[in-house]
């Protein structure tokens, strides 16, 4: 039997790179989750995040068409909701308040986002 460790999950995916946001759309959905999104803007981020009453976790790229993404995770923080950054820059972008937010380093290995939001929730 195909293991689906996100099933019955929501998770938002907040990716820029079309590529990327399909890869983790499809890869997470057959790891059982119901994926919000993916969306690529912070501005399309917050409102779907607002909108939403239920968010499970969320895979939250650092930058996002050139606007750093941290009012969408000062939003899931405010929500309760636990969420994995993506970024291709070193951590020193990050603000501290965000020090206990795992960051996945890109290229990511999808599999390895699915096994940590697996244990996030």
């Amino acid at each position: 039997m195909l293991e689906r460790p996100l099933r019955d999950r929501i998770i938002l995916v907040v990716e820029d790179e079309y590529m990327l946001a399909d890869e983790l759309r499809c890869e997470i959905g057959d790891a059982g989750a119901t994926v919000l999104g993916p969306v690529g803007t912070v501005a399309d981020a917050l409102a779907l995040a607002k909108r939403e009453a239920r968010i499970d976790g969320a895979v939250l790229d650092v930058k996002l068409r050139g606007e750093m993404a941290f009012p969408v995770a000062d939003l899931l923080i405010q929500r309760g909701v636990p969420f994995i950054f993506t970024t291709g820059y070193d951590e020193s972008v990050i603000p501290d308040r965000f020090a206990n937010i795992l960051r996945c380093e890109k290229p990511i290995a999808v599999d390895g986002i699915i096994r940590a939001l697996g244990r996030m929730a």
